[in-house]
């Protein structure tokens, strides 16, 4: 909402700065984007008069013309404005003047001419184009003939205003209007505001029931209250100065005299009005109801929509000519040959209003405002004003009397509240005098019995209706500054991150130490990427109003959306990437409305992370880089449940060979493998690993407690070991089996090498293993490590079947 500050004076005595009014309305009402001066950064812009206008010699579009700026002889300005005539009083932009986009004038020459200067239109002064008058579109814009040559063109053209930018909340829709507001400053300045006065002449002779005749058809709830007025014998022609300076100092265009004069009474009253050519009424039958199956309406913005059953409309004699509350139809549209006006005020349901207007896409001012409130008590008195206004400015007379479709009794809300609550509430000790003549001041007629006050609250505040909301008008107008502030009371606690964001941060910097680099990816995705490496079965949750078909559902994994980010780097050349996430997925609850969130941490790679240098070649990852980068991280973890790797074939996007779930003791934690050769052409990157974990999981399973082991001062032996054994036999088998029957010294298990080449029979493979002893506390002797050694020899040989070499 932009409030004019000269406007405000109509209602108010104000004289302090604007940028003061603007904090103030911030401090206790609502939020101020800023303060709009509309000539600043403008300069020697002045009021010139055309004393001739003649073609110029070289062009077939210029004109050479010779202005009265207010100096001793008049200048030569070259303009090539199509609409520009002796006699005119115009916009001049002297030479070294500074003009609208930091724009410096010079003077200069134009097909050989002089021009000292530049006749200007309201664009080139910064006006936005959407607020200059078709009219002047395309030309420059013609001043009063009363303008004073040689003046500052700001006072006349508005720009000397400060307009304040209110960001309105939905619970503040009274301040969406210079009335609503005017009443809101007089409040918090202790003053009475002088409100306008409808001043409305009948022609009694002439009443409006005889050519006007509504019918409601929808439900009281949708359509509260409908009225119109006719004014006959009305001339369209353009707004008087001084209104179209208040309807584009407000944001909007001025457009003839009986739309200007609808949308200064929307802005003053925040009542939307809306003006039919009465002539091209149906035999003057207007009826309200709600759209039908196949219905189409032009609106005046030229689109032909679909209609929806869930659309109110405006219909003459059952066909549609308005979209109630967001837009008129074309069919209907006030045009320079209208004489009649039909003029609607009414008050329609917020929620089915914001519904048309968001299903076409037509947010409007007079949608904004009945999605966030309509005073209905002063629907009539905006009519009576809006009538009265354009039966003025088009020389036109209003008919006798309201045509009503429907009405309502409007009543003032009454609401109790002690003084004691209010104190307590607040923490103020504010005696009764005070607390009265706030509500006095916020025009709200209260009876104080003993510690009780009861508050009638007007219909223009709608948002008050219970106590904790006369409670907020006293902290407002008290000042949220004056208010007692106290320090929370309690045993005070060291700021620390708890278990669970210090196990996340550790997740993410394990990762990065590992060579990877954080990737945040949406949330929200298609269906079947939400479905994709789903580590659970889950159905998904989709969204009801999705902002794009690429955003319609929440993940149930990490990896898809990592998996288009390697996309996207391939996509630009970027071969070697490796990208981990951690970030929540959602599991859909049907006992519950809301999905479950739930921590994960995923990593995806491609290509090689390490580089080709002079030493070193490049390496493509493979699943035993990738397995070690998650042993790694499960190993910081010291997870009292031992850790295993179980391939698998279970997750239709991995490699079917490539994949294993990984288990603490026996619950399931998370995956890793190869992504599916078809899943990767789909998403158009190479070989790619990846992995996905539950982190929320793994951060509740027990933990072992970590404790420093000195580095031991006694020497190590080694023993290695080969063997032929089964292809069925895994690396897992063996080291457990050797750590089991290793004793109590064994330290580590290394396989350094792996042979199924030939002389290797069919169905066997070679392993190579080395063996580490080592004593915390003395030095080994040979004999206790062969002992020990022995022991591991002949398990492998009972147990699992293998052939020592």
């Amino acid at each position: 909402m932009r409030i004019s500050y000269a406007w405000l004076r109509d209602y108010l005595k104000l004289d302090l700065p604007a940028d003061e009014l603007a904090e103030k309305i911030e401090r206790t009402a609502v939020e101020v984007d800023g303060v709009i001066r509309p000539s600043e950064g403008l300069k020697k812009v002045v009021v010139g008069h055309v004393l001739e206008c003649v073609p110029h010699p070289n062009s077939d579009h210029l004109h050479i013309c010779q202005v009265d700026v207010g100096e001793a002889d008049p200048i030569q300005i070259v303009c090539g404005a199509p609409n520009v005539a002796a006699g005119q009083m115009v916009i001049v932009a002297l030479p070294n003047s500074w003009i609208g986009g930091h724009t410096k004038i010079k003077r200069s020459k134009m097909r050989g001419e002089v021009s000292n200067g530049m006749l200007c239109a309201l664009d080139e002064l910064g006006f936005d184009e959407k607020l200059v008058p078709k009219e002047v579109a395309d030309g420059i814009f013609i001043l009063p003939a009363d303008a004073t040559p040689g003046e500052p063109v700001f006072s006349y053209l508005g720009m000397d205003d400060e307009i304040i930018d209110m960001s309105v909340t939905p619970n503040r829709g009274d301040m969406l209007s210079m009335n609503g507001t005017a009443h809101e400053l007089a409040a918090i300045y202790d003053q009475t505001p002088t409100m306008p006065k409808v001043d409305l002449t009948e022609d009694v002779a002439d009443l409006a029931d005889d050519d006007l005749n509504i019918t409601v058809q929808a439900d009281e709830q949708a359509v509260p209250q409908y009225k119109m007025r006719l004014i006959k014998h009305v001339t369209i022609k353009p707004s008087p100065l001084w209104l179209q300076i208040r309807i584009w100092n407000a944001g909007m265009r001025p457009i003839n005299n009986v739309v200007d004069a609808t949308n200064y009474i929307l802005m003053q009253y925040g009542q939307p009005l809306h003006a039919f050519d009465f002539d091209q009424l149906d035999a003057g039958q207007v009826n309200v109801r709600f759209a039908k199956a196949g219905e189409q309406l032009t609106t005046l913005d030229g689109e032909e929509r679909d209609l929806l059953a869930t659309d109110l409309v405006i219909c003459s004699n059952d066909k549609p000519i308005c979209l109630a509350g967001t837009m008129g139809g074309l069919a209907t549209e006030v045009t320079d040959q209208t004489t009649s006006i039909a003029l609607e005020s009414a008050i329609f349901d917020a929620v089915k209003i914001r519904k048309t207007a968001h299903n076409h896409n037509l947010h409007s001012e007079a949608s904004m405002r009945y999605e966030r409130g309509i005073d209905h008590g002063a629907t009539e008195k905006a009519l009576d004003a809006a009538a009265a206004m354009i039966a003025k400015l088009g020389n036109g007379t209003v008919t006798s009397g309201v045509v009503v479709g429907r009405d309502e009794d409007v009543q003032p809300v009454e609401v109790a509240i002690t003084l004691t609550r209010i104190n307590h509430v607040l923490g103020t000790d504010l005696s009764l005098a005070t607390v009265s003549d706030l509500f006095k001041r916020l025009d709200f007629p209260t009876t104080v019995t003993d510690d009780t006050f009861n508050v009638t609250v007007p219909s223009r505040r709608w948002d008050i209706h219970i106590p904790a909301d006369l409670i907020e008008e006293v902290a407002r107008l008290y000042g949220y500054d004056n208010l007692p502030s106290t320090l929370p009371t309690g045993q005070p606690t060291i700021g620390k991150l708890n278990e669970t964001q210090q196990a996340i941060r550790d997740a993410r910097k394990l990762m990065e130490s590992a060579g990877l680099t954080q990737a945040i990816s949406y949330s929200l995705t298609t269906d079947s990427k939400a479905r994709a490496f789903a580590l659970h079965a889950s159905d998904v949750t989709t969204l009801d109003f999705p902002m794009s078909s690429e955003r319609t559902t929440l993940r149930l994994s990490l990896i898809a959306g990592l998996l288009d980010d390697l996309a996207y780097n391939n996509a630009r050349k970027e071969q070697d990437v490796a990208l981990y996430e951690q970030g929540r997925v959602f599991f859909s609850q049907p006992e519950q409305v809301r999905p479950k969130e739930v921590e994960h941490l995923a990593g995806a790679i491609t290509g090689s992370m390490v580089k080709t240098a002079w030493d070193t070649e490049a390496t493509p990852v493979d699943f035993y880089q990738i397995k070690g980068i998650v042993a790694g991280y499960l190993k910081s973890l010291a997870l009292v449940d031992p850790i295993s790797y179980v391939a698998t074939t279970a997750h239709a996007e991995m490699h079917p060979g490539r994949t294993a779930d990984i288990y603490v003791g026996d619950q399931l934690v998370g995956f890793v493998g190869q992504i599916h050769p078809t899943t990767a052409k789909a998403y158009k990157i190479r070989e790619t690993y990846a992995f996905e974990l539950d982190l929320a999981a793994l951060i509740a399973l027990p933990k072992a407690r970590q404790q420093y082991q000195p580095i031991s001062k006694f020497p190590s032996i080694t023993r290695d070991v080969a063997m032929l054994i089964d292809d069925t036999v895994t690396n897992a088998d063996i080291v457990a089996l050797i750590h089991d029957k290793g004793g109590a010294h064994l330290q580590d298990v290394h396989l350094f090498d792996l042979y199924n080449g030939k002389h290797v029979p069919e169905g066997k493979k070679s392993l190579a293993y080395t063996l580490t002893y080592q004593d915390q506390a003395a030095t080994l002797v040979d004999e206790d490590v062969t002992k020990a050694f022995d022991k591991v020899l002949s398990a492998l040989t009972e147990d699992l079947g293998a052939e020592i070499r």
